[in-house]
């Protein structure tokens, strides 16, 4: 038998896969893990083009493991960036009703954040709206007081220096994207770009490509991943008095995404959005962006194309709100209706792992699933990122039951 190197190898390093090997290591010190991560820095997908919110737990269906890793999540991640410096601030926010058809589902969400243990959520009427958010208008509104705003590329590079000083033995390898596996029955040796490295047990926490890499660990994930892209506005600089916290719409329950959004920056800038457009490259940040081999990946799945044809209408409208700042303000100025075309400018985007299944239905919690030698984190969506650690301490009890650690 070939000499292990590693005891658990992660593929990944988002926030995800560096929670999942800190808390690893904080249960079982004496393990040599290491995070294999294909790009020259941690958190460069996912992690680190979200809107950056520490979200409250209050969407999520009660009992599901969104629910209650956000929640449980939320609170250790405020605790970790005070003891660690990163930065963060506890604004709240509103998510406001503008109709009143919207107002059944808002009292729902509201019943949610109650069932879920959310703290500090009230409802409020149009005249408290004001006081808090001045130009905004809605008819009501739950205002969330223990929503978020928090530095998490900042949150990942910590993680990075505890794993890999904390830890003897642990790394973290950037530049080092998997190929191929090549199974033994007690070990595993993991083929890279940069040669390979043999290791005991495998968690592939790789976000945009986890589907692709269970394959290759001969696991079938029963879904696939599909690149949705989120473009971003930001206000300028003269109108960031507009908005002082965050603003939501009512989600549309027949979506996982919650809404083009406006979210004051850590960095003190402020994003308006965003949209939901089905991408022709998972990592594709460029509304042109193509990829052969990633289109024919999605376009060749038949639960695209019934995921299309149920929600078409939907899919246009996202479209053409994509290439027309006319129209992406119009969507915008539901809630701030005195924001004109100078008060935005374009931003950044990032792309959104979709996991569908072969009907076509977006899997909407998530999705760890166990085989031989290693774990598949295969759905991870929002708010994956508030929950990472909570989300790590859940992959170490399975692994601990799995691998018998």
């Amino acid at each position: 038998m070939a000499q292990t190197q590693f005891d658990i190898l992660i593929i990944g390093g988002g926030i995800v896969g560096l929670s999942t090997a800190y808390k690893l290591n904080l249960h079982h010190p004496q393990l040599k893990i290491c995070v294999l991560e294909k790009e020259e820095k941690v958190s460069m997908h996912q992690t680190g083009r979200n809107s950056g919110v520490l979200h409250s737990g209050i969407y999520y269906k009660p009992g599901s493991y969104k629910a209650k890793n956000c929640v449980e999540g939320r609170r250790e991640m405020v605790a970790f960036a005070k003891e660690h410096k990163i930065g963060h601030d506890i604004c709240g926010k509103l998510i406001v009703a503008t109709h009143e058809r919207e107002l059944a589902h808002l009292e729902k969400v509201f019943n949610h954040g109650l069932q879920n243990g959310v703290e500090d959520i009230r409802m409020v009427d149009a005249a408290v709206i004001k006081e808090i958010e001045p130009f905004c208008v809605g008819i009501k509104a739950i205002h969330v007081g223990c929503t978020g705003i928090i530095d998490f590329v900042g949150v990942c590079e910590v993680l990075e220096k505890i794993i890999t000083e904390k830890f003897a033995g642990s790394e973290v390898k950037l530049q080092h994207e998997v190929l191929d596996f090549e199974k033994s029955q007690d070990y595993t040796t993991v083929v890279t770009n940069r040669g390979k490295i043999t290791t005991k047990y495998i968690v592939n926490c790789s976000g945009l490509q986890s589907d692709r890499i269970a394959k290759k660990d001969l696991v079938d994930p029963d879904m696939k991943i599909v690149g949705f892209r989120g473009d971003y506005y930001e206000l300028t600089p003269a109108s960031t008095h507009k908005v002082k916290h965050l603003i939501y719409p009512v989600p549309d329950p027949q979506f996982p995404f919650l809404g083009v959004h406006f979210t004051r920056m850590i960095n003190h800038a402020t994003e308006c959005g965003p949209n939901a457009v089905f991408v022709f490259k998972r990592e594709g940040y460029g509304k042109t962006d193509f990829s052969l081999r990633d289109t024919a990946d999605a376009l060749t799945y038949g639960g695209t194309w019934k995921l299309f044809f149920k929600h078409w209408q939907f899919g246009l409208d996202e479209y053409r709100r994509a290439f027309s700042k006319r129209l992406f303000l119009e969507r915008l100025r539901r809630m701030i209706p005195s924001l004109t075309m100078e008060d935005i400018v374009p931003g950044r985007a990032g792309v959104r792992a979709m996991a569908l299944d072969r009907d076509g239905n977006m899997i909407d919690d998530f999705k760890i699933v166990h085989s031989h030698n290693s774990l598949h984190v295969l759905n991870a969506p929002s708010p994956a990122a508030t929950a990472g650690l909570a989300i790590g301490k859940a992959v170490n009890d399975m692994a601990e039951k799995h691998f018998k650690l």
